[in-house]
């Protein structure tokens, strides 16, 4: 059974040297703000949406580290989570669960984006965004190189 847990280790300590190390296991404070000038958030109803207001509390997120590269964003003041379903629909869950799992990376223009790490459109990844309206798109209508989809996390 030694030699399992050394094969298992082994394999994992590979596949996290590509990941961003300094983006595990930890839990980050931070606002989302978008290309388009939207801060995420999430009301007490759940709805996820854009504001450009910066006082709103509802704007202030739990980033936390659940997995390589993947991440649970978390609204501080509701306690809803960000999500998506199979059908790419962005809202807000009470609890962590499948559908909160969101893959995490830094873009080349320095932006993040975040996809469903659970969920994918005929072999598309479907990530969280916001239009010019402020208002999150079904993710099978996304693409990464679409700055509606990049988000700059700040240190709230």
């Amino acid at each position: 059974s030694n030699t399992s847990s050394t094969r298992f280790s082994a394999a994992a300590s590979t596949r996290r040297a590509r990941s961003y190390p300094h983006l595990q296991g930890d839990t980050r404070r931070r606002k989302l703000y978008s290309f388009q000038k939207f801060f995420l958030r999430i009301d007490h109803t759940g709805r996820v949406t854009g504001t450009r207001s910066r006082d709103d509390a509802h704007t202030i997120l739990e980033i936390t580290s659940v997995d390589v590269g993947v991440v649970a964003i978390r609204s501080l003041s509701t306690g809803y989570y960000i999500a998506m379903n199979r059908r790419g629909e962005v809202y807000g869950e009470r609890e962590f669960g499948v559908n909160c799992r969101l893959q995490e990376r830094i873009e080349e223009n320095g932006y993040n984006t975040y996809a469903s790490a659970r969920w994918q459109k005929r072999h598309r990844v479907m990530f969280i965004s916001l239009n010019a309206n402020g208002k999150p798109l079904r993710g099978r209508k996304t693409h990464r190189r679409n700055t509606n989809t990049h988000f700059l996390p700040i240190i709230v």
